[in-house]
C-alpha cells in the first residue's frame, strides 16, 4: 500500500530545520547528525523536502495507527541524499481527520530491510 494522496504530502520547513537538521533540538538532535553526515543542510532544506516526498511516493507504508488526531502512517525504505548514498529512513505521516492529505510528522535512521 502506497501513501494516501502522497501527490499532495505537505512538510513545513520548520520540521525540517528546526527539528530534523537541528543539532540543538533535544529531540531532534540525533536525527540531525545522521541526516547532516548524508549532506542535507539547514540552508537547502528544500532538498531534503524533495528527498522525503520521493520516499513516500515510491516507498510502500509499513504500518498504519489510528490516533486522536488521525491516521499516522510509516514508510520505510531508500531514501537518496545529496552525497549520493542511500541510506534506509523511516518517515512516519498523519493524515489528520479533518484533512485528506498527509504531512510529514518525523524520520529516523534505520538498518537496511533483508529480504526473508
Amino acid at each position: 500500500m502506497k501513501l494516501p494522496n502522497a501527490g499532495q504530502a505537505q512538510i513545513a520547513q520548520g520540521k525540517l530545520v528546526d527539528y530534523l537538521l537541528n543539532l540543538a533540538s533535544p529531540q531532534g538532535r540525533g536525527k540531525a547528525r545522521f541526516f547532516l553526515a548524508y549532506g542535507f543542510t539547514p540552508e537547502k532544506w528544500q532538498e531534503m523536502r524533495e528527498a522525503f516526498l520521493r520516499h513516500a511516493l515510491q516507498n510502500d507504508v509499513r504500518s498504519t495507527q489510528l490516533t486522536e488526531y488521525g491516521m499516522k502512517y510509516t514508510i520505510e525504505g531508500e531514501m537518496p541524499t545529496p552525497d549520493g548514498r542511500i541510506p534506509w529512513v523511516r518517515s512516519v505521516w498523519i493524515i489528520r481527520f479533518e484533512e485528506d492529505f498527509p504531512r510529514l510528522v518525523s524520520a529516523y535512521p534505520r538498518e537496511r530491510r533483508r529480504s526473508p
